[in-house]
């Protein structure tokens, strides 16, 4: 049938409508889709690494550690440069992350009894320290998953026998367990409850595996993941292949264990795993990624020089620790802050960044996010409180106050660039002016009365505040003849 060239114009402009109409439709499809996506709350990846030190990362200025995908991470995030975990080792320090609160409000003080060292050495009867959060305190999984999110922990609990039992869906490999044990980074594993692997393969490997299945099963729908990665706590145990890498390149002074050095790279690795797998699903840009460790690397290990000693001390090696915080769209990348907070501020933050409607009703920390629009917050005190004894590592390096413990009773306090020691025992106080001496090699206390004075009113009043526990009860056993002979044998030897 032939078409006159009248009804071939009207036919024209119809199907040009049409076609205008149908753009506009899928224009409007597109926004609204765009829409939904921008609505859709942000994924957190929270990955504490175990006893990883303030200075074991490349972007941190190490030459021996390579650490190119965290090295990434922070060129992409922001760094904090003055970081701290509110404890000096593991079960304290994830308490009070998990939590948002400090040691005195859960009880978690150190790992197991806090009767350790010799006990004609110690001169008080230390506080009893639980091992177990309370089923009353409101945990960071319990907030997500009340804000609808899918709750996952995937490696090192530590702090009660089961993460489900405080707001997580998932539970791969956490216990009230510290460590994989002898062995144990390679399977047949200890890190129940993990189904065990093909012989020889690596704990480390495995957790990111377990974390990427959980990001692919809900990539459609908002979660957080805590991966405590075991790593890089003892025993130390790496991939032969990596570890010879090691041991044939240049150390770095106080940097040179090559088994050490293999584990933090093998992290490394899955921590490009994960980054990748974001990218792969179209998550990377919907997703907030947290970097850091629960406490000081180990001394005899890695040296945190310029800080002062390491884990389980209150000097700043055992406390300072990296963070890095990656948001896209809100934290410019390569940002580096010079504000000290804690991670108990991550709780706060993480609340203000999802818009939760269902909060935490007392957290201890304060939120960061003015500091990703290059606003300040509040000026604090900064506070840590430690009732409880840990004996010495390795006496010849710990570099603590003396050479039986790393950490005897006492508390501590931040306040701007000082920093004052309390110890219970014989009650004294050690100052240290932080912008001079970051390793607290010059106690100045009796050079600035006022200020020492100053701050150790408010550690005092801080303690009657959040009713924190002091020792005052003497250890019947006590020895202090056989306490003096003990320091001298130590510091003979060194």
């Amino acid at each position: 049938m032939k078409i006159s060239k009248k009804n071939l114009k009207k036919l024209r402009d119809i199907l040009g409508k049409m076609t205008i109409s149908f753009s506009m439709l899928l224009l409007l499809s597109s926004c609204g889709a765009e829409k939904q996506k921008d609505s859709r709350k942000p994924n957190v990846l929270l990955i504490n690494v175990d006893d990883l030190g303030w200075k074991d990362l490349g972007y941190m200025g190490s030459e021996y550690y390579d650490t190119p995908n965290v090295d990434g991470l922070s060129k992409e995030g922001m760094v904090f440069m003055q970081a701290y975990a509110s404890a000096a080792n593991c079960a304290p320090s994830r308490a009070n992350m998990i939590t948002g609160l400090l040691g005195p409000r859960h009880g978690i003080y150190t790992v197991g009894t806090s009767e350790r060292g010799e006990e004609q050495t110690r001169k008080l009867i230390p506080i009893p320290n639980n091992q177990t959060i309370a089923d009353s305190l409101y945990t960071l999984g319990e907030m997500f998953h009340d804000n609808g999110y899918v709750t996952a922990s995937v490696g090192k609990w530590h702090i009660s026998e089961d993460p489900r039992d405080h707001g997580f869906d998932i539970n791969v490999a956490g216990s009230h367990r510290g460590g994989p044990g002898p062995k144990g980074y390679f399977s047949p594993y200890n890190a129940e409850p993990l189904e065990e692997g093909p012989k020889g393969e690596y704990l480390t490997d495995r957790l990111t595996t377990e974390a990427i299945s959980i990001i692919e099963g809900n990539k459609d729908k908002p979660f957080f993941l805590y991966l405590p990665f075991y790593a890089v706590h003892k025993p130390l145990m790496a991939k032969e292949d990596v570890e010879e890498r090691y041991e044939r390149k240049k150390p770095g002074d106080g940097q040179s264990n090559a088994t050490y050095a293999a584990m933090i790279n093998t992290m490394d690795e899955n921590v490009g795993r994960l980054l990748n797998t974001l990218k792969d699903l179209g998550l990377a840009e919907n997703t907030v990624v947290i970097f850091t460790s629960d406490n000081g690397g180990i001394r005899d290990v890695s040296f945190q020089d310029p800080l002062r000693a390491g884990k389980g001390s209150y000097y700043e090696g055992g406390i300072r620790v990296p963070l890095i915080i990656k948001w896209p769209g809100h934290i410019k990348g390569g940002e580096v802050s010079q504000v000290p907070v804690t991670q108990r501020d991550l709780y706060p933050t993480l609340q203000t960044i999802i818009k939760a409607e269902k909060k935490a009703e007392k957290l201890d920390g304060d939120d960061l996010s003015p500091l990703f629009k290059g606003k300040s917050i509040p000026e604090r005190d900064l506070f840590w409180h430690f009732p409880i004894y840990l004996q010495a590592y390795a006496p010849f390096v710990d570099q603590a106050r003396d050479p039986l413990y790393r950490t005897r009773p006492g508390s501590v306090i931040r306040s701007g660039n000082w920093k004052l020691h309390e110890y219970f025992e014989d009650g004294g106080l050690e100052l240290y002016d932080l912008s001079k001496d970051v390793g607290e090699a010059h106690n100045v206390a009796e050079q600035y009365p006022d200020i020492t004075k100053k701050l150790y009113d408010k550690l005092i009043k801080w303690r009657e505040k959040t009713h924190a526990p002091v020792p005052t009860k003497l250890n019947p056993k006590y020895d202090a003849e056989y306490e003096k002979r003990r320091v001298e044998e130590e510091r003979e030897k060194l």
